[in-house]
């Protein structure tokens, strides 16, 4: 396994870090950093609109396809620029006082939301422009283990560190460890441009829908990318309520959240990554699918054994370890349909597609748990799994391969 881990593979994990780090640094950091200075809970909630640029990033993905700084090359230059912004914004904020200066942190805040969904645009267009087809499921898996990563040393670290250190001091630390994602950058090669990319902005908006659209039953895949994490997705909208309604603490939901199922998600999807190169994608994501369905089922466990701290423990690792195996397959696949001439925009929209289920049909998660009690409301989330797994039926049709602009 350890020969698998490439420079480019490394790379990734080191990005993923630089990717992880602004969404929990500008979102649930920033928020307790609110509460800890007695802001009103409307105020905090209105927050979570900062968030709004990750949803829609897709609008400008063309610029940072078509668009680059002179010299500094077409990825690395979008890089080099919203890494820099990003260092330079923890240090604004760290120069702030939520209660005092709450309109400026406010645009400080959403400019910082900006600039990652910038970043997060960039990176995965250069992740799939420096990974071979075969290094696809383990580059995405390393990357999301980074993300996870970034996300602890923002979130739950930052937390823990303002037991000896200033909500100021922090924030200089955060905009420290940031380095780390510029540091990568420098030491990073620019991707050859082995195809012509856009010429006219125009053009990096028409051509790659152009291009997805002229795959052989592309309407399939793209019904496919919307329901193959379903499931998967809607179990997670409402796992935090539903530990916290079995009677268990919100420091028992902590732990277990942040440890244990951190590490089984990073495991699960370092096990997928690794496993997909002898698979291949076709059953990976199929194998990988049934099991991530399985494993929902956990829950309907924990929720007929009630307040068991162990099987809470086994629930949990069971659930994440299987749900990252799943994420490596379906990332490895998300990033195999994108063309590298046009590869921000188009996974940009493809990741867009993905989302669809968390941000616009988890609404009534809520109500159908109350409505079927929480053994059966697992049970359905799993169940909702089959229909993406059926349309694997169709993958030989969709002719997921490696096109002349995929190959390195």
């Amino acid at each position: 396994m350890l020969k698998r881990f490439s420079t480019p593979i490394i790379i990734c994990f080191f990005l993923g870090i630089s990717s992880g780090l602004p969404l929990a640094a500008a979102g649930g950091t920033l928020q307790a950093w609110m509460k800890n200075q007695q802001l009103d809970l409307k105020t905090i909630g209105f927050f979570s609109l900062i968030g709004i640029p990750y949803s829609y990033k897709f609008l400008w993905a063309p610029f940072v396809d078509r668009y680059s700084l002179p010299t500094l090359g077409r990825r690395k230059s979008w890089m080099y620029l919203s890494q820099a912004l990003l260092v330079i914004l923890f240090l604004i904020i760290a120069t702030c006082s939520p209660a005092q200066d709450l309109y400026f942190i406010s645009l400080v805040a959403f400019a910082t939301s900006l600039t990652s969904a910038t970043q997060d645009i960039v990176l995965d267009a250069y992740r799939r422009d420096i990974l071979s087809d075969e290094e696809l499921g383990l580059g995405a898996s390393v990357f999301v283990a980074g993300y996870r990563v970034g996300l602890l040393l923002a979130g739950a670290v930052a937390l823990w560190a303002t037991q000896f250190l200033t909500w100021q001091q922090i924030y200089i630390g955060i905009a420290g460890i940031m380095v780390i994602g510029f540091a990568t950058t420098l030491l990073s090669k620019e991707p050859a441009v082995e195809h012509v990319p856009p010429r006219t902005l125009l053009s990096s908006v028409v051509e790659p829908l152009k291009q997805f659209l002229q795959r052989t039953h592309c309407f399939e895949i793209l019904l496919f990318i919307l329901l193959y994490k379903i499931g998967d997705t809607f179990a997670a909208a409402m796992s935090s309520i539903f530990i916290l309604d079995l009677g268990f603490s919100n420091a028992e939901l902590g732990t277990v959240g942040k440890t244990y199922g951190l590490l089984a998600a990073i495991g699960g999807g370092l096990i997928g990554g690794s496993a997909i190169p002898k698979l291949g994608l076709k059953r990976a994501l199929f194998s990988f699918g049934i099991i991530q369905a399985l494993g929902i089922l956990a829950f309907s466990v924990l929720a007929y054994a009630g307040k068991n701290h162990l099987v809470l423990i086994g629930s949990v690792i069971i659930e994440n370890l299987t749900s990252g195996m799943g994420t490596a397959a379906f990332l490895a696949f998300l990033g195999l349909l994108c063309d590298r001439r046009f590869s921000a925009t188009q996974y940009a929209l493809l990741s867009s597609v993905s989302s669809m289920p968390r941000t616009m049909f988890s609404f009534g998660t809520g109500a159908l748990a109350e409505a079927v009690g929480w053994e059966w409301y697992f049970g359905i989330c799993a169940l909702t799994a089959l229909p993406g797994l059926f349309l694997m039926s169709r993958y030989n049709s969709w002719h997921v391969t490696a096109t002349a602009h995929h190959k390195r």
